[in-house]
């Protein structure tokens, strides 16, 4: 079978990982962050499975928007679980309510190094 040749062979790229031009380029990159968070201020809160079932267990809120929240636990929930997520005293507003629509471990190092996991929660009213 003749070789297509809209598509050129690859061949490795010899780089020289000590060029002063190439580590000065490295060295202007070195405190870039991809990140798909928001810069939201993580805030550390309690949660309450099945909305009053239990003791309290600490969780985080890493992101919040209109309808949802993501909260970050060190266990899995599983999806449909509902939460109660009580915010420290003096945060204004009442508890939250939500229900789990995904969830999954974490894929950061520093996620996977705390064995933290996230989810995602579509927030509903007490009566949901």
């Amino acid at each position: 079978m003749p070789r297509d040749k809209d598509f050129p062979e690859h061949k490795p790229v010899k780089v020289d990982w000590s060029d002063p031009e190439l580590q000065s380029l490295l060295s202007k990159t070195e405190h870039w962050q991809l990140d798909k968070r928001r810069s939201f201020t993580p805030q550390e809160v309690r949660i309450h499975l099945r909305w009053d079932a239990g003791t309290p267990r600490p969780a985080r809120i890493v992101d919040r928007h209109e309808a949802m929240i993501v909260l970050q636990t060190q266990f899995p929930l599983p999806a449909g679980e509902h939460v109660r997520v009580d915010r420290p005293i003096g945060d204004p507003g009442a508890p939250l309510w939500g229900v789990v629509i995904q969830s999954r471990p974490g894929t950061r190092a520093e996620d996977l190094a705390q064995g933290s996991h996230l989810h995602w929660l579509r927030l509903a009213d007490a009566d949901d």
